[in-house]
C-alpha cells in the first residue's frame, strides 16, 4: 500500500471517449471551491487546507481469474478530510478510475455531506477495472482483496465507503464480511448500502434518486412551479437515473428522453419508465442496454442532452456540460444527478443564460444522507421503517435546500456557489473548533 500526498494530485488520462482526458478532474472541481472561498474571504491558512486531501492510498490488488491466471489491479482510497466526522465516500469499480478522478470525488464528498449538515467529511475509493467481464467469483475475490488492502485505514469511526458507479450491495456485504473476519466479529456499520439481511437500511437503494427528484421539487416551489406536466431529460439510466425517471413520472413529470452508455432514447409523448425498467433487467439483456427499446427513436448521448425540455439531469459521468454544448442546452433547470457533470465554463455560460443549475453536492445528497441514517442504525441497533427513513430525507434535504437558496438570494450568487459557501462555512467552523495538531 502506498499513501501519496502531493501539492495537486493527479492520474492517468481516460479511456472514455465522452471524457475530456486533459482536463483534470480535481483541478475543475477547485475552481468551484475557489468561487465560493472569495466570496467567504477565506483565511489563506484554511484554504491552503482544504485544498489539499489528509490521505491518498494507492494499492496493487492481486487476485486469480477463474481461468487460473493472476491478474493486478490498480484500486485507490482518498480520505480528503476528516474536520467534521469519518471520511465517507463510494467505491467505483470503472476503467476510466484514476487518482484525479478519486480525489475529485472524495473532494466533492466533503461538501456534500457538509452542504447536509450530516458528521462525517469526504472519502471515496475504486479499483480501476471493468467489473462487466470479471465473472461473480472474479469480482468476489477482488473486492475481497481490495478490502484487505484498506482494511487498516476504513472503520466506523475513520472511514466509511459505500456502493459506487459499477459496484452493488453485494460487493459492499464482501467488504463487511472481510472486515468482519479479520476483525473476529460482526462490523456492519464499517460500509453502508449493504442488502437489508446484513445491516442494510431500507430506502437506500432509492435514495440518491428520490433526493434528485426532492431537489427539483424543491427549485420548483421557488419558482413558483410545479412538476405536473414538466419534460424531464434524464442522461444515464443506472441507479440514479432510473429512479430519478420513475419517481419524477410518478409525480406527474413526463419523461421526453432517456440514455445508457450505449443509446439514448426520445419520445415526445413521454417514455413508459417502468417499461425501460423492466426492459433492461430482462435476463436476455445482458448488458442491461436500453438498446432496442421499443416505442422511442434512437440518439446519440450528445443529441440527447441538447433536446428541448423543461428540466436536465444528467446522471452519467462527469463534464458532460461542457462550453461546446452549453449553449444549445434547453432547459431551464438542471439538476446534476451525476458527481461533476458541468464543467466551470459551462457553468458560467448556464448563469449568464438564466439557467438554474442544481448542483451535484445538492442534488445528490440523498444517497449519503440515507447512507448516514444506516450507519446510525448499524452502530445503535435502531430499525426504522422505509416511511420513517423518507420522512426524514426529505425533512433533511428540504431544510439544506431552503439554506442554500436563501443563502445564494442574499449574496446574489448561484446556486452551486451558496451550496459551497454553506459547505465550506461548516467545514471551517469544525476545523478551526478542533484546531490544527502541529
Amino acid at each position: 500500500m502506498t499513501t501519496a500526498a502531493s501539492n495537486h494530485p493527479t492520474g492517468t488520462a481516460s479511456a472514455n471517449p465522452h471524457k475530456v482526458s486533459h482536463i483534470s478532474v480535481f483541478g475543475e472541481a477547485i475552481e468551484f471551491f475557489d468561487e465560493a472561498a472569495s466570496n467567504l474571504e477565506l483565511d489563506p491558512n484554511i484554504k491552503r487546507i482544504l485544498t489539499h486531501p489528509s490521505r491518498q492510498v494507492i494499492i496493487s490488488i492481486p487476485f486469480q481469474r477463474d481461468n487460473g491466471n493472476l491478474d493486478v489491479y490498480t484500486g485507490y482510497r482518498v480520505q480528503y478530510s476528516f474536520a467534521r466526522g469519518p471520511a465517507k465516500g463510494g467505491v467505483r469499480y470503472h476503467p476510466d478510475v484514476t487518482l484525479d478522478e478519486v480525489t475529485a470525488l472524495a473532494f466533492w464528498m466533503t461538501w456534500k455531506c457538509a452542504v447536509v449538515d450530516l458528521p462525517f467529511g469526504g472519502g471515496k475509493g475504486g479499483v480501476t477495472c471493468d467489473p462487466r467481464v470479471l465473472s461473480k467469483n472474479e469480482l468476489e475475490r477482488l473486492t475481497r482483496r481490495y478490502a484487505a488492502e484498506i482494511m487498516e485505514v476504513i472503520g466506523p469511526d475513520k472511514d466509511v465507503p459505500a456502493p459506487d458507479v459499477g459496484t452493488t450491495p453485494q460487493i459492499m456485504a464482501w467488504i463487511m464480511d472481510t472486515v468482519s473476519m479479520h476483525n473476529r466479529g460482526y462490523t456492519p456499520g464499517v460500509v453502508t448500502g449493504k442488502p437489508l439481511n446484513v445491516g442494510g437500511s431500507r430506502g437506500r437503494v432509492e435514495a440518491t434518486g428520490r433526493g434528485v427528484m426532492i431537489a427539483i421539487q424543491s427549485a420548483l416551489e421557488k419558482m413558483g412551479k410545479k412538476l405536473q406536466g414538466q419534460r424531464v431529460v434524464i442522461q444515464g439510466f443506472g441507479n440514479v437515473g432510473s429512479i430519478s425517471a420513475l419517481l419524477l413520472r410518478e409525480h406527474g413529470a413526463k419523461i421526453v428522453g432517456i440514455s445508457d452508455q450505449y443509446v439514448g432514447l426520445q419520445n415526445p409523448a413521454g417514455i413508459d419508465v417502468e417499461s425501460a425498467i423492466a426492459y433492461i433487467n430482462a435476463p436476455e439483456n445482458p448488458r442491461r442496454s436500453l438498446e432496442g427499446f421499443p416505442g422511442c427513436d434512437t440518439l446519440s448521448n450528445q443529441q440527447l442532452l441538447e433536446l428541448p425540455c423543461d428540466i436536465l439531469v444528467p446522471a452519467a459521468i462527469e463534464n458532460q456540460l461542457t462550453a461546446d454544448n452549453a449553449r444549445k442546452i434547453k432547459a431551464q433547470i438542471i439538476a446534476e444527478g451525476a458527481n461533476g457533470p458541468t464543467t466551470p465554463a459551462a457553468d458560467g455560460l448556464f448563469s449568464q443564460a438564466g439557467v438554474t443549475v442544481i448542483p451535484d453536492i445538492l442534488a445528490n445528497a440523498g444517497g449519503v444522507t440515507v447512507s448516514y441514517f444506516e450507519w446510525v442504525q448499524d452502530r445503535m441497533g435502531y430499525y426504522w421503517r422505509e416511511r420513517e427513513v423518507n420522512e426524514r430525507l426529505a425533512e433533511v434535504l428540504r431544510e439544506n435546500f431552503d439554506a442554500v437558496w436563501n443563502l445564494a438570494q442574499n449574496h446574489k450568487v448561484t446556486l452551486r456557489t451558496a451550496a459551497y459557501m454553506l459547505a465550506i462555512q461548516r467545514v471551517v467552523d469544525s476545523l478551526t473548533t478542533r484546531g490544527i495538531y502541529a
